[in-house]
């Protein structure tokens, strides 16, 4: 599949070849906003089970997306730096799906699984928010260069499995 159908798809999903462009933010500014840009991007989740010898094993994926159509930005005051800053919002949503992923893998659901499923869920949601939130904060949204690096290493070196989030 070529770059560009992937592109022209609702959502995107996270690859390590794939680096955002500003060609990539479809979403109209909103009125008023004083953010000079907004990445949206999440992560979903799927799951089957099925029965092996009696025992209970789960089937499931989970996966990070960016949102084109919600994701905008303000030409006129972005540039390279704002461009990697948002990059870094999608790249931590991918570390928090490996996590999510990581945590089904090590959890022995029961019969009520898709409750189980969704509180979990709803959990690393919340995690996730509240790393978004000081990342933002500590890079002062990208203005504090010296910790945009930072970040920047501390996000590359999660993405490589060298130490947990």
């Amino acid at each position: 599949m070529s770059c560009s159908l992937i592109r022209a798809q609702e959502e995107v999903p996270w690859s390590p070849q794939g680096k955002l462009e500003w060609k990539d933010f479809k979403g109209d500014v909103p009125l008023g906003a004083k953010a000079a840009a907004t990445t949206a991007s999440g992560i979903s989740y799927s799951f089957s089970t099925f029965y092996e010898k009696g025992e209970m094993k789960v089937d499931y994926q989970v996966q990070a997306f960016f949102y084109p159509a919600k994701s905008w930005y303000r030409p006129q005051i972005c540039n390279d730096i704002t461009l990697l800053h948002e990059q870094l919002h999608f790249d931590i949503s991918e570390v928090f799906a490996r996590k999510m992923h990581r945590e089904m893998s090590e959890t022995k659901f029961t019969k009520n699984i898709k409750q189980e499923v969704r509180v979990l869920y709803k959990r690393i949601l919340k995690e996730l928010d509240v790393f978004q939130r000081r990342y933002d904060l500590e890079t002062d949204f990208s203005r504090n260069i010296e910790k945009q690096k930072l970040w920047q290493r501390q996000i590359n070196s999660l993405l490589k499995g060298e130490s947990s989030s």
